[in-house]
């Protein structure tokens, strides 16, 4: 971008006579190199390579270095609009797929549409990942994911979209992971602890508690509030980023009456005994206060807030279905999802709350991915689950999401946070 105007130099020194038209142009060319100069080399406006184009052999290039990330907007307000242009990034073959959530290779209906919606923030726009640049950037770094299975749907999402950079990565399963993935080309890990309630908890039955078998009681499930479940205590040093959440298992139909929580405090039963919002609570706190001693300083730490389901007509076990062809209306989202409509889709604002007082002054950031997803009842897998009895077995899937689909859009939001936070350092 950066040159001289030789030629003009040179015609100067030989013209007979300096003509204000000679001096004229000069002028013009010192202008060019000036501003030529001053210009940055990159556009925050610049538009994102299409998925075609991460193919190509130009963009598997090596950046020359990491690419500069412009401070972020609040990502987590906009709209949805349809883009024809919009595509998936990766296809059924993908290795890391979840059966139940591969909705091209289950035929589900309307994948093209439900990948055709872009997510537009208010007031800014929102990079589509570039998993080269990307996995570039976090060379020799890992991510790890701490949770349910919605962030294992996270996780899964981000995995197919980052092995289109390193057609050699490998499935990873160490320190105590229950999946994840290798991406040897960058030396990049990305892993996932299950740990649907986060802190330990276990499964004792009635006779070996010393507990009677009152109204029909099987046994408890004790949890203990002040202790990380082992699946993710001893692996938070291994990570530079970590993404926890945990919400989905809080519910009566989780942990019903003939089978419930039951919290323990210092190895004793906390007394009175409290129920699953004031369990939440208290496992909120001592997780969050485990985490902010535990974990070193310098790793990078989000919290995902809750992702919403889309039972229609009843629970999940009640017949409950999301056969949407189309995303919500703004206008329809609180009679989905306020607490006081008392719906069956209201646990998502209801954990936002405790989640949001828990993590108050810690420093945790917030992936708030619930606004935007609560219009997508269209991109679940509902009747589309790859097993032939799921249905009938399980009920509809309105909770988890179709790959591809909404979650990639959580991964374009994460990357573009987890770049912006590298450079800053």
């Amino acid at each position: 971008m950066h040159f001289q105007c030789f030629a003009c130099v040179r015609w100067e020194m030989k013209a007979p006579k300096q003509s204000l038209f000679v001096w004229l142009i000069l002028l013009a060319c010192l202008l060019i190199f000036f501003y030529s100069s001053i210009l940055p080399l990159y556009s925050d406006s610049e538009v994102p390579p299409q998925p075609s184009s991460f193919f190509s052999k130009e963009n598997q290039k090596t950046p020359a270095k990491p690419i500069r990330q412009s401070i972020p907007c609040n990502y987590f307000k906009g709209r949805w609009v349809v883009d024809p242009k919009s595509q998936p990034l990766y296809d059924e073959d993908c290795p890391f797929h979840r059966n139940a959530w591969n909705c091209f290779r289950n035929k589900r209906e309307n994948m093209e549409k439900i990948n055709s919606w872009r997510w537009v923030p208010e007031n800014c726009p929102l990079p589509r990942i570039n998993p080269f640049e990307f996995l570039w950037s976090m060379k020799d770094k890992s991510i790890g994911f701490v949770g349910d299975s919605l962030n294992e749907n996270f996780l899964v999402s981000f995995l197919c979209i980052l092995r289109l950079a390193d057609s050699g990565a490998k499935k990873w399963k160490k320190k105590g992971a229950w999946r994840g993935g290798y991406f040897p080309k960058f030396n990049v890990t990305v892993g996932y602890h299950r740990a649907v309630l986060l802190a330990k908890y276990e499964w004792q039955p009635a006779k070996d508690a010393n507990l009677s078998n009152k109204d029909g009681l099987k046994g408890i499930y004790r949890v203990d509030v002040d202790v990380p479940a082992v699946d993710w205590a001893e692996a938070t040093n291994f990570y530079d980023i970590l993404v926890f959440n945990t919400g989905h298992w809080w519910g009566v139909d989780k942990f019903p009456s003939e089978t419930p929580l039951v919290f323990y405090q210092g190895g004793r039963p906390i007394l009175p005994p409290i129920g699953l919002h004031d369990g939440l609570k208290v496992v909120l706190k001592n997780m969050i206060s485990h985490i902010q001693k535990a974990v070193p300083n310098q790793t990078l730490k989000f919290w995902r807030m809750q992702s919403p389901r889309h039972f229609y007509g009843g629970e999940w076990n009640q017949n409950g279905s999301c056969l949407f062809s189309d995303p919500l209306e703004k206008i329809e989202l609180d009679s989905w999802f306020d607490p006081l409509n008392d719906g069956v889709n209201k646990e998502a604002r209801q954990v936002n709350h405790l989640i949001m007082d828990a993590l108050r002054g810690t420093g945790i950031q917030l992936l708030d991915i619930t606004h935007m997803s609560e219009f997508r009842a269209d991109a679940h897998p509902a009747i589309w689950l790859g097993k032939k009895d799921a249905v009938a077995i399980w009920g509809q899937d309105c909770m988890h999401w179709c790959l591809p689909g909404l979650p990639d859009i959580w991964v374009d939001i994460l990357s573009s946070l987890i770049l912006y936070h590298l450079e800053r350092g």
